[in-house]
């Protein structure tokens, strides 16, 4: 029997625009990166007063806007690899390190005071002499591995080779310190240069307000950053009006009503899909034991759905839901998500939160706000003891529950830090005991066929 499932079958018109889109996108990216709500956005923002002040127009512009907005795409790549070197919260430890100093004394201090808080002497200092034998390399490896990643993810949103490439070049410093290339001075692309020039700007203007903000891209000026750039930033916040217009409370909106001009991109459904598959890689990216994960979800979702007789507009929306469903993780610390034991009370409680914020994210999306609570229920239970707002069967949606049991199935069958991966047969009998409870019988009944159709 086809449960009711309108919320996705009666879809309004696509009437968003790509900077609606990614830019509600771009808060995943903020949490992922341990910085405060709407810094993507700030920093397009401030890119956008730059791109005025220095005259750059047209399709340099746009690109320019986009760039800046999605520089963090790749910053999930690292995170594992961080908590595991650094024995560290992920998120923390990158909020914590943008807001360090230039000196080699601030950056040894950090990592001494870091590395392995809550660990063992011994850990510890294990951990610390890795570092400080291997430090080159690993700081070297991490920004390739998020480098690379995002200019990739750049172009599966079909952006240009200049925005893969500001986005790949972040961290390349005008003095040649940077990395992964050590690339300098006009070496660097524009976009790159503007980009860190922003992100020092926010970052520090909303740890220590705009005093702070402007004696840092004064102390970066002719290192880390572009000299002209850093004058032209200097006059442009003389009047003052920029930090107060980084205050406000509709960024996003703003944000979006400057959108340049430039090649028109149809924000149509094809490309909505490949925004959904492009995210879900960054989702994916965050831990290695989730590889594949949220394309397989979005697979799984999609064969049940067509067994279960629902039409192909809406289990093309379903699959874009269930590719996202676990966008929240990105809030969540890779330091929880690798823990190979049981987690303690106030680490379930952050995983838990996960699928708030997947509801939250996507549900700033107007064209994908339909997607919100149903990808964010995924953890929810028909006998009402799941999380985060305790649904039960009168509540959950048919949608929700075919991403639950593919989930569920998925989870199974893949390894996990805290066991390997299991046989499909054993997987669907634990799956069996849970029918009723928390899996949904003729999703259970659809899913198990579909995996023998494919077998």
């Amino acid at each position: 029997m086809l449960h009711d499932h309108m919320s996705l079958a009666a879809r309004p018109a696509l009437t968003a625009t790509l900077s609606d889109i990614l830019g509600a996108f771009s808060y995943a990216l903020d949490l992922a990166e341990g910085q405060p709500e709407g810094h993507s956005l700030r920093c397009t923002w401030i890119a956008m007063r730059l791109a005025d002040a220095l005259g750059i127009e047209g399709t340099a512009r746009r690109d320019l806007y986009y760039a800046v907005m999605l520089k963090d795409l790749g910053c999930s790549s690292n995170a594992a690899r961080i908590a595991e070197l650094y024995l560290t919260d992920d998120r923390a430890f990158k909020q914590a390190y943008k807001q360090l100093g230039t000196d080699l004394g601030s950056v040894l201090g950090f990592v001494f005071r870091k590395t392995g808080e809550g660990y063992s002497f011994v850990e510890r200092a294990k951990a610390i002499g890795h570092i400080l034998k291997n430090g080159e390399a690993i700081v070297r490896s991490l920004i390739q591995a998020r480098c690379v990643r995002g200019a990739e993810i750049a172009r599966k949103l079909r952006f240009s080779e200049e925005v893969a490439a500001a986005i790949h070049s972040l961290d390349e410093h005008w003095d040649g310190g940077g990395k992964p290339e050590g690339l300098a001075g006009e070496a660097i692309p524009l976009g790159s240069r503007i980009a860190l020039l922003t992100q020092v700007v926010d970052t520090f203007f909303m740890g220590r307000g705009a005093a702070g903000a402007l004696a840092e891209v004064a102390s970066r000026s002719g290192q880390w950053l572009d000299p002209a750039l850093c004058r032209a930033f200097t006059r442009l916040a003389e009047d003052g009006s920029i930090w107060r217009e980084l205050w406000s409370d509709t960024m996003q909106a703003m944000v979006s009503a400057i959108e340049p001009a430039g090649p028109h991109m149809a924000i149509d459904e094809d490309y909505l899909d490949d925004i959904a598959v492009a995210f879900g890689e960054v989702i994916d990216a965050k831990s290695p034991y989730t590889a594949g994960h949220s394309k397989r979800v979005g697979h799984y979702a999609d064969v049940v759905a067509k067994a279960m007789g629902m039409a192909a507009p809406a289990r093309r929306a379903l699959r874009r839901a269930a590719i996202l469903h676990d966008v929240g993780k990105l809030g969540v610390s890779s330091r929880i998500l690798e823990k190979p034991g049981k987690l303690e009370a106030d680490e379930w409680h952050v995983m838990q939160n996960h699928a708030a914020h997947t509801t939250a994210i996507l549900g700033r999306i107007a064209v994908l706000g339909d997607m919100a609570m149903i990808a964010g229920a995924h953890h929810e239970r028909l006998d009402g003891t799941g999380y985060p707002l305790q649904l039960d069967a009168r509540t959950i949606s048919l949608e929700t529950r075919i991403i639950t049991v593919c989930d569920f199935y998925d989870a199974l069958t893949a390894d996990r830090p805290y066991r390997a991966a299991l046989p499909v047969d054993e997987a669907l009998a634990i799956m069996e005991g849970e029918v009723g409870k928390a899996i949904d019988a003729e999703c259970f009944a659809a899913l198990r066929a579909a995996l023998a159709r494919e077998s």
